[in-house]
């Protein structure tokens, strides 16, 4: 029993011996990871303690000589005494409390401060290299500073070049143009200088202006010229001539009140003058925007002097067909209320075919007196002739409204007599609208007259040839008649559409080989679309004469049709 119990307290023994040593083993390991976790932690603090800034901020105080370096070097030294006298000596507190931590072995403190030790070090470390590159960015800066101003001097001297090269086009603001790189020559001798001093803080601002200046110029370049050119010749050329035709025209008799011409013009000198005195200081923003949206303005205007030509001269026309219809129709309508009596006797006419034929003659009187109306305004130059083709096309309206209703009341009646008259009346209409077919076709002098279009004339002055055989007969048979006038009617009509669609489309054709000349000697292709055009045009194809010049010259100048539709006439 002795030798058992002997036995186990001596295995106990080893097993206590064994479990101490392996727990010193442990902590051995760990305080020689601790201590060179600290170590390093040390050579790492006496890294940033042998920093080059110092070297640095010393190179500075060399050539110290302007207010602003001396605040920025005072600034600098204060953060690095900063760094030396309080962050690094923080540093070597906590790596001395770490190392006592380490020495009690107190393990969990220990990581803890080495954890505050590694913060501060990052702290210090980038405090350090911010400092280090505000100084190097200082000190280094000579060498860049002046591969930038070279650079900067080679652009300069493109843009004198460029401007030298065409200085007249800079007219009145030529001198202003030379003084600004006059101005620019003397920041390079600015910069010159504050590197002589070593003045590295006005350095900056001074590359900093130049480059400024050297970008506005580029843009002063560019767009004086044109300034120049539109605000002295241009835009007064257009100004002048807009007058001269504004003048003309309103001696004329054309209202052109509400184009506001005169006022216009003023504000386009105002605006021209505010431009130039924003121009001699180079304030150009928005100057050649301003001038083209005049310019624009302008070209506009010579398009309302065509368009309110036009207009008058549609005017003129619809005034002329409207009041030889209107004596027509007051001639007919005093012809059946002169006659009224007689042709109660003769018909039996309703309650109502009376009635209508009274508001047919109260609404033609108030027509009469709107006709009236309109003629004052056409004489006394109020309204633009774009309304007043307006107020005779509802005039137009209303009479052929008029119209209507009487031939449907003369209709009901069945007067024979009424018939006739109309008859004679529409054979007039008819012959004058022919009348004025043919005068269009010889006002032109067409080099064709396309064979379907004479046939058509044929037909309708057989058509009237007819109505004048039923007008002899005796008796005259009214149905016949009737459809005779028609058929007359609708082919004149037919006719004068024809007549204005073949006129427009010829002349149209015509302006646009035309317009197309300016091109021929510059596009091979074109010059040989336009002679086809040609050709066809002198064969009486002109809507193919047309469509082969407009396509040509859309492929030159997009939307060309509109612009000759704006220039020429109205849309076909």
């Amino acid at each position: 029993m002795d030798s058992v119990t002997l036995l186990f307290v001596t295995f106990f023994l080893v097993a206590i011996v064994l479990i101490v040593t392996t727990l010193n083993i442990i902590q051995m390991r760990k305080n020689r990871k601790l201590k060179k976790i600290l170590e390093n932690l040390e050579i790492e603090k006496n890294t940033l303690d042998s920093t080059s800034i110092s070297p640095e901020l010393e190179k500075i105080g060399a050539f110290m000589k302007t207010g602003k370096l001396e605040i920025l070097y005072n600034d600098w030294k204060e953060r690095l005494d900063s760094i030396k006298e309080a962050q690094i000596p923080k540093i070597t507190d906590l790596m001395l409390e770490a190392d006592y931590s380490l020495s009690q072995m107190d393990y969990k403190s220990t990581l803890y401060k080495i954890a505050k030790l590694e913060m501060e070090l990052y702290k210090v470390r980038a405090n350090s290299e911010g400092l280090l590159k505000e100084i190097r960015d200082l000190t280094n800066s000579e060498e860049k500073n002046r591969d930038i101003v070279t650079k900067l001097k080679a652009h300069y001297r493109e843009l004198y070049q460029k401007y030298t090269e065409s200085a007249n086009e800079y007219g009145r603001l030529g001198e202003i143009v030379r003084m600004q790189f006059e101005n620019i020559a003397k920041r390079f001798e600015a910069f010159e200088i504050a590197m002589d001093n070593n003045d590295f803080s006005e350095i900056t601002s001074i590359m900093k202006s130049i480059e400024d200046m050297l970008k506005h110029m580029e843009v002063v370049l560019e767009e004086v010229p044109a300034i120049v050119l539109l605000t002295d010749s241009i835009l007064p050329k257009k100004m002048n001539e807009i007058e001269h035709i504004y003048d003309d025209m309103v001696k004329d008799g054309y209202p052109l009140d509400y184009l506001n011409i005169e006022y216009n013009i003023s504000e386009a000198e105002k605006k021209i003058s505010d431009i130039l005195d924003r121009a001699k200081v180079l304030n150009l923003e928005d100057s050649l925007f301003e001038l083209k949206v005049l310019l624009d303005y302008f070209e506009s205007v010579f398009n309302d002097f065509d368009r309110e030509k036009m207009e008058r001269h549609n005017y003129e026309e619809a005034n002329a067909s409207f009041r030889e219809k209107l004596e027509h129709l007051n001639e007919l309508v005093l012809e059946i209320f002169s006659g009224m009596d007689h042709v109660k006797k003769i018909y039996d006419l309703s309650k109502e075919d009376v009635e209508e034929l009274n508001h047919i003659h109260d609404d033609l009187s108030t027509l009469n007196e709107d006709y009236v109306v309109l003629l004052g305004h056409t004489g006394n130059h109020t309204f633009a002739y774009s309304k007043l083709t307006k107020e005779v096309e509802n005039l137009v309206v209303r009479l052929s409204s008029l119209e209507d209703r009487l031939d449907e009341t003369l209709d009901t009646i069945g007067s024979m007599r009424d018939d006739e008259v109309r008859a004679r009346q529409q054979l007039e209409e008819v012959k004058a609208i022919l009348k004025n077919s043919r005068n269009k076709v010889k006002e032109y002098n067409l080099p064709v007259i396309p064979k379907n279009y004479v046939v058509e004339l044929n037909e309708a002055q057989a058509a009237i040839k007819e109505i004048v055989k039923e007008l002899d007969k005796k008796p005259i048979t009214i149905d016949i008649l009737n459809t005779r006038v028609d058929t007359a009617r609708d082919l004149a009509l037919k006719l004068f559409t024809r007549t204005k669609e073949m006129m427009k489309t010829a002349i149209f054709a015509e302006m646009a080989i035309v317009y197309g000349n300016r091109f021929r000697t510059s596009i091979e292709d074109l010059d040989k679309q336009l002679n086809y055009a040609e050709v066809l045009f002198c064969k009486g194809e002109y809507q193919k004469s047309l469509e082969i010049s407009i396509n040509s010259l859309n492929r030159i100048e997009p939307g060309i049709y509109d612009k000759l539709l704006n220039l020429y006439g109205e849309e076909r």
